[in-house]
């Protein structure tokens, strides 16, 4: 026996989140967190679709609303107020979502902790600060010091590092470090407005070479303003509060009107662990990865770790996949949060500009590219390419829509109306347009039943879902695709099913009976042999 089955350093949002998921599938968790309370300050201030489809899966999504305000754009600015980049947000986004969710990081802390504290599974442990890890046979020892400096250990099958930038899970494995050797110094100011004002587009980006500027929302009543270093400041000039206000005053931001709740200069990076997993010790979040803050996509990929791991983690515990499965997890993450560093990177190049002869040339070249067009929509969420996906046989690799982000939409079912997820359930889900009886014999179904899948018929928009039941005594009712977000995602891959993980990336498609009972069957074949591919 040990004392947990997983016990995870750090309870910020990454960690935190990583407890619920793994606390709502049954598992012991314990959780190690060297600060005696709560973090009271913001640090992340937005997060995208997908990423509130993901930490709805927690059970915090009916309070999501009452502590995020929807981004109504994005845009990057010339010192002259031309506009270099312009991205329209809407409320009603590919996931379910709004594109972008302005928030004030404590608040979403506190609905996490109060799903958290609902689970008997999990348990807290605060002023904990973990001082040695040992990862043995059968298990992993954490040597921990206690609030009162008293020296204790626990055990657990499984250790996740989210303990942040200065990780000392992940200096403890003596992991490698790429960094990118990219960052500058900025002043951070967090506002709390005293009167309602709207700000159009939320997010701004001004690229004005006499001081590159941000202007972002930070939940209702909140905004954040940041203020790059110039290279002739110092950073005790900087960091002064009478320099705050003295920036912020031609935003009309001043002592009258509002409240600076913080002003503190910081320095992003840009770089990443080059492993992962080490054994049973695992590391995410900050930990992990660190990029710079132009793509609003630092938190949002430590939540895309927690939810790729909790599921694996969950396979692996209980015996339904070997433990090597876990190395997809860093296989599939590490290629993502690279990818997302790069493009933080690239976009920071063209912001962090100070020279007025480069910032024009720049701003030149841009306008003409784009004087005329339209505000752009955002990218969908970034697809695996490598990994837990399904290939043909003879392929080298996974064939769209494979690692893609399913979208979500408005479905019915035994007369309740919803978000997919909400009505049918999370998980594993197997979505065909098929009579699920020609897709799956009793074994095929009973793998699907071990993994706690879902099998759903996709009915069209009109239908009755009631008079599709296929068996009396365990009726699969159709759903009906009441947005048309299903069947034609489907015809679009030329598709009669669709398996989908439990972190919403398809695993595979298939085009008819035989194809769909292949796609199952390799979905068990890659478990059981859970290799990485790359």
């Amino acid at each position: 026996m040990t004392d947990a089955d997983v016990i995870i350093v750090g309870n910020g949002p990454v960690g935190a989140t990583l407890s619920v998921l793994l606390g709502r599938r049954g598992w012991r968790v314990a959780v190690l967190e060297r600060r005696p309370r709560p973090y009271r300050l913001p640090r992340a201030t937005s997060f995208d679709g997908e990423t509130a489809r993901l930490l709805a899966a927690t059970g915090i999504g009916p309070d999501l609303g009452r502590i995020t305000e929807p981004a109504g754009g994005y845009q990057w600015q010339s010192a002259a107020g031309e506009a270099l980049l312009d991205i329209a947000f809407t409320t009603a986004g590919p996931y379910g979502w709004p594109d972008a969710n302005t928030m004030h990081q404590p608040a979403l802390e506190e609905l996490i902790a109060a799903r958290a504290d609902a689970l008997p599974e999990v348990t807290v442990l605060r002023g904990h600060e973990v001082v040695d890890i040992t990862d043995g046979d059968p298990h992993v020892e954490v040597a921990v010091a206690g609030p009162d400096g008293a020296a204790r250990t626990l055990t657990a099958r499984w250790v996740v590092g989210c303990d942040g930038a200065n990780s000392f899970v992940r200096d403890r494995l003596d992991v490698p470090v790429t960094d990118l050797g990219f960052s500058y110094e900025w002043l951070l100011c967090d506002v709390e407005l005293r009167e309602p004002r709207e700000f159009v587009p939320t997010n701004v980006q001004i690229c004005d070479p006499a001081r590159p500027t941000t202007l972002v929302g930070s939940g209702p009543g909140r905004r954040r303003w940041e203020f790059m270093r110039l290279p002739d400041e110092s950073a005790a000039e900087l960091n002064r509060e009478e320099t705050a206000w003295r920036l912020l005053a031609p935003f009309d931001v001043t002592p009258g009107n509002a409240v600076l709740l913080r002003s503190t200069t910081y320095i992003f990076q840009a770089r990443w662990a080059e492993r992962w997993r080490v054994g049973h010790v695992l590391l995410a979040g900050d930990a992990a990865h660190l990029m710079p803050p132009f793509a609003g996509q630092g938190m949002c990929s430590g939540i895309r770790d927690a939810v790729n791991l909790a599921w694996k983690l969950d396979l692996a515990l209980g015996g339904s996949a070997p433990e090597s499965l876990l190395d997809s997890y860093a296989e599939e993450r590490r290629a993502q949060a690279r990818e997302a560093i790069l493009a933080s990177v690239q976009l920071g190049r063209v912001i962090c500009v100070t020279d007025a002869e480069a910032a024009a040339e720049r701003d030149a070249t841009v306008l003409a590219g784009r004087r005329g067009k339209p505000p752009t929509r955002p990218e969908p969420a970034k697809a695996l390419a490598t990994g837990l996906l399904h290939r043909r046989p003879g392929a080298a690799a996974a064939e769209p829509p494979a690692g893609e982000v399913v979208p979500q939409g408005r479905v019915r079912r035994r007369g309740a109306s919803g978000l997919f997820d909400d009505v049918v359930g999370r998980g594993f889900v197997l979505l065909t347009a098929d009579d699920p009886r020609t897709v799956l014999d009793a074994e095929r179904r009973a793998f699907l039943d071990g993994l706690g899948a879902r099998v759903v018929r996709l009915l069209p928009p009109g239908s009755a879902p009631d008079e599709h039941a296929v068996d009396e005594a365990a009726p699969d009712e159709g759903v009906v695709d009441e947005d048309g977000v299903y069947l034609p995602y489907l015809a679009r891959f030329s598709a009669t099913s669709l398996l989908v993980r439990p972190d919403y990336h398809v695993f595979g498609a298939a085009s008819g009976p035989a194809a769909t009972a292949d796609l199952v069957d390799d979905l068990r074949g890659r478990l059981r042999a859970a290799a990485p591919t790359g």
